[in-house]
């Protein structure tokens, strides 16, 4: 990053502000390079500033949330990433049970919250990690429920720092998918509820996190599930492990023992470890069952190549 471009960011960011940044500290696998730049906007003006300017320079920028689905560039990561997790967490709870939040609130503090208040819907997604803007863009979802399934509105930033609100109708979601730009940054949502029974609504949240607990390799870092689902019956964990490839490891990386569609990092993995089993376990099941896998974890900072080789560009 020039050193023009460094000092402009430095005198007109009122957010926290890094340079050459480990990602590895602020993504839920413990891997990633160093960030040119790691910034957490102070607020919707400071952001608007920082993407007015990226805009005009042409800096590259990237949005991530709490990092929690992302494997990132073990090399490094050009030009600005910026995060909201930190700073965007405004959040209420209307007396009409409407849920007003920015993007940067944890998924689970909404969860919890709307549980609190007797909104039913959400108490399945317990347990899922991140924020709700990076919940809302991949569709999070978990034992049947999907975020997208209340939401009335949701608020974006363009890159020339412009704002826009899109009504649910005008959005497309699908499994693990939405039709958010890449090129906007989601910052805020407004989302309905629904009024459930406290007890129905308490054994769905119990029994998402037991299953959860039981299920996950939760003791151990990593980015969630590594590929969606497939069409059809047989979830992508099971075909992985039927094709014996649990506890397969390169360097610190290794196809959990407990979850096969979790890869795991048992210390100081890189992302070309991971890469290497990522590849393994798609050539693996295209081999055994002609199904092509997609991945759910979105890469950060890789050169054109391999965004191609895994259908990121």
């Amino acid at each position: 990053m020039k050193n023009q471009i460094r000092q402009m960011l430095e005198g007109s960011t009122r957010g926290a502000l890094w340079f050459d940044e480990p990602l590895a500290k602020h993504t839920t696998f413990g891997i990633g390079g160093p960030a040119e730049c790691l910034v957490y906007p102070a607020d919707k003006s400071d952001l608007m500033q920082l993407l007015r300017l990226c805009e005009k320079y042409n800096v590259v920028t990237h949005f991530i949330g709490s990092g929690s689905n992302v494997l990132a560039n073990s090399s490094g990561v050009e030009g600005l990433v910026i995060s909201l997790k930190k700073t965007f967490k405004s959040f209420k709870i209307t007396e009409g049970l409407q849920i007003i939040t920015d993007s940067g609130v944890m998924l689970g503090t909404m969860v919890r919250q709307a549980i609190k208040r007797g909104i039913s819907g959400l108490e399945s997604l317990i347990g899922v990690p991140g924020t709700v803007g990076g919940a809302l863009i991949m569709n999070a979802g978990a034992y049947g429920t999907e975020i997208s399934r209340n939401l009335f509105e949701a608020t974006v930033l363009t890159k020339q720092g412009k704002e826009k609100k899109l009504l649910k109708d005008q959005l497309k979601f699908s499994y693990r998918s939405s039709s958010f730009n890449p090129e906007e940054i989601l910052i805020a949502a407004v989302f309905n509820g629904e009024a459930g029974d406290p007890d129905q609504i308490q054994t769905a949240r119990n029994l998402a996190s037991a299953r959860r607990k039981a299920s996950q390799p939760l003791q151990f870092r990593s980015a969630g599930s590594i590929f969606k689902n497939p069409v059809g019956d047989t979830p992508t964990g099971l075909l992985i492990d039927q094709a014996g490839l649990k506890g397969t490891r390169c360097g610190d990386a290794e196809i959990s023992e407990k979850h096969a569609n979790f890869i795991v990092n048992h210390r100081h993995a890189t992302s070309d470890d991971v890469l290497t089993l990522i590849r393994k376990m798609k050539n693996e099941i295209f081999a055994l069952n002609n199904i092509h896998l997609e991945l759910e974890i979105k890469l950060l900072g890789f050169p054109n190549s391999i965004m191609k080789e895994f259908g990121h560009a």
